[in-house]
């Protein structure tokens, strides 16, 4: 799994994430969300053993396309893509079942 510490600056763009193949998972958050900080041990216990898939942590908030296009509203919300499609969405986890269920709809 590959996967990245803080929440990125930059976002792709949407007809970028349609493109991508295999597993992937959009994180959107912002660093110093109370709700994101608190959900990061769910979310690497949810990821955890999980076949290789790209994990993507992006920043989100006003003005931000990519999380608009996907119609974030709450941080952090996970979203679970095989080849640039969504199959499952997780918001807030509150624990890594969720994560988990999230990662199962990928097959």
């Amino acid at each position: 799994m590959t996967q990245q510490n803080g929440y990125a600056k930059t976002a792709p763009t949407r007809a970028e994430v349609d493109t991508l193949k295999g597993a992937t998972v959009l994180e959107f958050g912002t660093d110093w969300c109370g709700y994101c900080q608190g959900a990061q041990p769910h979310i690497a216990q949810g990821l955890a053993g999980a076949a290789p898939l790209v994990h993507m942590k992006i920043e989100d908030g006003p003005g931000r396309p990519l999380g608009r296009s996907f119609k974030v509203k709450l941080w952090p919300t996970l979203i679970f893509l095989r080849d640039g499609v969504e199959l499952a969405r997780v918001v807030r986890p509150t624990d890594a079942r969720s994560v988990q269920e999230g990662v199962a709809a990928l097959g």
